[in-house]
Parts: C-alpha cells; sequence; structure tokens
C-alpha cells in the first residue's frame, strides 16, 4: 500500500467531479495536494471546503486556463516557484463540449485537442524536472475508452468535424503521448500510465452531456488510486488501463511511426 503523507500530487481540473473527488481522498491520506482550476473564486472555495472537511492544511491552488498554452507555461512556473519537485502529476482536466461549431484555443488550435491534449503535453515536460527530484514519481493521464485515429492530414479537424470526433481523437493523443514518455524515460524514475477510470461518470460534464451517468466519480478515484499503487509497487509505466485492469487501446496507439509523428508535431504546435 502507497503511503501518501510525504507525496505532493498536482491534480489538474480539480474543482469538481472526478478531479475534485480524488483531491479529497488524498488529502485524507494525507497528501500535500495541489489543486487547479480556471476559477479563482470557486478555486478557492473548493481549498477551503477540503481544508474543512479533511483537516489536512497543506492543500494549495493554482489558477490556470488549460485553452491558453501560456497560461499552461504560467501554471508550470508557479507550481515550481512554490514545490521543488513532485511525486505524481495526474493530468486529469479536459472538455468534451456539444457544439456542431468547431471551437477554438487562444492559439487558434481545435479546443478538445488543445485542452485535452496540448496542455498536458506541455505541462508534463516543463514539470518533467520536478518529477525527476523523486523516487518512483508517476505522470498519470485520464484518458477515456473513446478514441478515434488521428488523421494527420486533418488534426484541427478543419473537415469533417465533429465534437464527439474531436473528444476521442484527444484522448487517444493523451494514450500515444504516455506510451511514447514511458518510452523515453523507462531508464529514469519516473513512470507514465494512462486509464480510462470509468463511464459515464456523476460529473457535470457527463450529466450536461448525456443527461445520466452510468458510474460515480468514486469509483474512478478507486481506480486512479489503485493505477498509483500499482505504478510504484509493481514498477508499472507505459500502460493503459480500462478502469483497473491493463487493456488495448485503440491500435494506432502502438504504431511507433503514428507516434513519433504526433511527438514531433506536438512539440511544434506547443513551441516546446
Amino acid at each position: 500500500m502507497i503511503h501518501f503523507s510525504d507525496k505532493t500530487v498536482l491534480i489538474t481540473g480539480s474543482t469538481d467531479g472526478l478531479g475534485k473527488a480524488l483531491a479529497k481522498r488524498l488529502a485524507l491520506k494525507g497528501a500535500i495536494v495541489l489543486l487547479h482550476g480556471r476559477d479563482e473564486q470557486k478555486g478557492q472555495r473548493v481549498l477551503d471546503e477540503i481544508v474543512s472537511s479533511t483537516g489536512n492544511k497543506n492543500i494549495s491552488y493554482f489558477n490556470s486556463d488549460l485553452a491558453s498554452l501560456q497560461s499552461v507555461r504560467d501554471l508550470a512556473s508557479m507550481v515550481s516557484e512554490h514545490h521543488p519537485s513532485l511525486n505524481i502529476l495526474v493530468n486529469n482536466a479536459g472538455i468534451n463540449y456539444s457544439s456542431e461549431e468547431r471551437l477554438l484555443s487562444a492559439e487558434g488550435y481545435e479546443l478538445c485537442f488543445a485542452v485535452n491534449y496540448l496542455a498536458p503535453f506541455l505541462l508534463s515536460h516543463l514539470l518533467l524536472p520536478l518529477l525527476q527530484h523523486k523516487s518512483n514519481s508517476q505522470i498519470i493521464n485520464v484518458a477515456s475508452g473513446s478514441q478515434f485515429d488521428i488523421d494527420f492530414e486533418n488534426v484541427m479537424l478543419e473537415a469533417d468535424y465533429s465534437d464527439r470526433r474531436a473528444y476521442a481523437q484527444s484522448k487517444l493523443a493523451l494514450i500515444m503521448l504516455t506510451f511514447t514518455m514511458a518510452g523515453q524515460l523507462k531508464d529514469s524514475s519516473v513512470k507514465v500510465n494512462t486509464l480510462h477510470p470509468e463511464t459515464r461518470m456523476d460529473t457535470k460534464m457527463v450529466l450536461d452531456k448525456y443527461g445520466e451517468a452510468q458510474s460515480s466519480v468514486e469509483d474512478g478515484v478507486d481506480n486512479i488510486l489503485s493505477l498509483m499503487e500499482q505504478a510504484e509497487i509493481h514498477h508499472l509505466t507505459g500502460a493503459y488501463l480500462d478502469k483497473n485492469e491493463q487493456a488495448p487501446a485503440r491500435s494506432q496507439a502502438y504504431d511507433i511511426i503514428a507516434r513519433d509523428k504526433l511527438y514531433r508535431l506536438s512539440k511544434t504546435l506547443v513551441k516546446y
């Protein structure tokens, strides 16, 4: 069993839903929890709520809009300024909007691809030095069972756009990033894994989009904590889990050429 009392954990998108529930559970376990959101007032309310309900005062909040790559850079700088090391980064923040119109990020990229993929790509790389200061550190990418192949001639979906395709493509990209970074870091202490935590949890995003849920955020939290334990105790890395079991992702995720192409494109897009 993992002991969290000395661990610093950053969870993106942790003022609501799965991220908030995970933050509470980790706070109860004594972790130093770094919350993230894009609404300063809401973030402070959630911080106060978690401190009050858990008695853990080692909670802090960082404000950043992941639809802006500059804001992602600012987030990394703020975290680095206050915390010289990091045990676990959970890239949980994401969007799944319903729109017939293609929405764009601050840099003009398709919004799901920007928030769900490019933001964690950049944040993970910027915070890697902090993670490398610790043994058995982890990056956990919250993906989805909904996955769609990336068409490298149409990454931003200027043609054949659909909101479902946008979301599913961004989540496959995140899985591909996981496999790539795990390979790059195989000789380091950093483990990189990804999971589909649960199907249609009772989050605001799911309820707004589908009107009903199929599972709870607590189920999703259980599966994330299980993955954290597997990564630390069994040195698991480069894995995709469907809930709490290793499973195959979409076949493009195992295409080394496609993964390399995506990685090089991503570096160009985020100017890293």
